[in-house]
């Protein structure tokens, strides 16, 4: 199945991706439906109310996430791309007090954010652990309508319908590309056979369906996204919202670092505290729901953009051709692991999330660095391997503690796993798709109260202030 560069990276906003752009996105896709003519409305029905109900992972940790306020905002006709995170309280409180919503090209429905949406941890929606039911009613009560959505990582979302075909019949390698491999020993079997490298194969499958100049527009506008949420989280300072009274720590930590820079003090971990400082600004800038690029996932939104900033940062031959090489071997790596295992904190726990975004990060900076096929794969699979059974078990159900450290280290292992890989000729002991698949395995034995539901771990363990 052909997965798009702009699909792992997607530009919008904190803190989550499942549990905020999803179900936004889900419900500016209800409001579609209710305005088309592709369900059986009966005879001068009119949709006068709306409502919507959060089941498993999104009931559990949906306050801390974001999530009520996302469905707010998207039956309220926003997307993560269009609101701008500055005029989110602003909305909540309109449609708060209105006690309805008014979405572009709709009529005004009545809509109680306090009544009309239900966190409803008891019953689970039987598809995936982040489960959402939209519905539709007229002036006397009738329901007209009512879809359900899955949030399924990384910010897609797909419908009841949709997951059973999924789960029918999986999906194939996709005959409109040029390359078309599903897992790992495919990419590398197809990078020998064409001479092409793993990002050269990737920007093939991307030309199929796009034009070169568009493509490229589309890689740097990720990365001046990426760049720009470095940026705002190394200019803000105080304490994230969430009531865990977390401070942000990255300016400080940034200050004093240009301090030492200055003073030319002997630093031997100033890369590892480069690279925490700007993963950590942008989770910090995410967990305050700013402006974000899932990576491919929000919690993990930090690794890539540190990795790419270090390689800026201690790489005097990068440049914006190589940041592109960059991201369309993350992407490669990444539509793997989404195609064979999860990205999700829900389905697999942080070992999808953070797990995959260090995988990605290390095959992009061995590309860049150089690397052949062979020894980016093996990139890719030291980084993964080494997070293997990694929890989601975020406190207070925010993704700040232990979210916002853990991208750091997972920026920390990505460049050791590209330095080990291009020091050695790419020939390893554990292929990448066995990683995947491990991971995925791992996910399915895990208890459900490690998997994005603050049940268990840190979430129980420590105390919140």
């Amino acid at each position: 199945m052909f997965l798009s560069v702009f699909e792992l990276f997607k530009i919008g906003i904190g803190p989550s991706s499942s549990h905020t752009m999803g179900p936004m996105t889900a419900a500016a896709r209800f409001l579609d439906e209710v305005a088309g003519n592709d369900w059986p409305r009966p005879a001068g029905a009119v949709v006068d109310r709306l409502a919507a109900s959060l089941h498993g992972s999104l009931a559990f940790t949906g306050i801390g996430h974001g999530t009520d306020r996302a469905v707010v905002l998207g039956l309220a006709g926003f997307t993560p791309v269009t609101v701008d995170p500055d005029d989110v309280d602003r909305i909540i409180a309109e449609v708060g007090a209105a006690k309805r919503v008014s979405p572009a090209g709709h009529p005004s429905y009545r809509f109680d954010p306090a009544t009309d949406l239900v966190l409803d941890k008891k019953i689970p929606l039987p598809g995936h652990a982040n489960g959402m039911a939209f519905s539709a009613f007229d002036a006397s009560g009738r329901l007209l309508l009512r879809r359900v959505y899955y949030s399924v990582g990384g910010g897609f979302v797909v419908s009841e319908e949709e997951l059973q075909r999924m789960k029918s019949a999986p999906s194939k390698a996709a005959g409109s590309v040029p390359h078309p491999f599903r897992s790992a020993k495919e990419m590398l079997a197809m990078a020998a056979s064409s001479d092409l490298s793993i990002a050269e194969m990737k920007r093939a499958n991307e030309e199929a369906h796009i034009q070169r100049a568009d493509l490229d527009a589309g890689l740097d506008a990720i990365w001046q996204a990426m760049r720009g949420c470095i940026e705002r989280g190394l200019s803000k300072e105080g304490v994230m919202p969430g009531g865990l009274k977390v401070r942000r720590r990255a300016r400080q930590l940034h200050d004093r670092l240009q301090e030492e820079w200055s003073r030319n003090r002997p630093n031997p971990l100033l890369a590892n505290d480069w690279l925490s400082i700007y993963a950590m600004a942008v989770n910090e800038e995410n967990a305050a729901g700013g402006r974000v690029v899932t990576a491919p996932t929000n919690g993990a939104a930090g690794v890539v953009p540190a990795v790419i900033r270090y390689w800026l940062h201690f790489h005097p031959e990068a440049d914006q051709d190589s940041i592109r090489d960059f991201l369309l071997t993350a992407a490669a790596v990444g539509g793997i692991i989404k195609h064979n295992a999860s990205i999700s904190g829900a389905e697999v726990g942080c070992q999808g999330e953070v797990g995959s975004a260090s995988a990605m990060a290390a095959a992009g900076l061995c590309a860049v660095m150089g690397g052949t096929p062979e020894q980016v794969e093996n990139a890719a699979e030291i980084a993964l391997e080494h997070h293997l059974g990694m929890t989601c078990d975020p406190v207070g159900g925010l993704v700040q503690v232990p979210c916002i450290e853990r991208n750091a280290l997972g920026a920390v292992k990505a460049v050791t796993a590209a330095s080990l890989a291009i020091k050695g000729d790419g020939t390893h002991f554990v292929p990448l798709d066995a990683a995947i698949e491990t991971m995925r395995q791992t996910g399915l034995d895990m208890s459900e109260k490690y998997k994005e539901t603050s049940l268990g771990g840190l979430a129980v363990n420590v105390v919140e202030c």
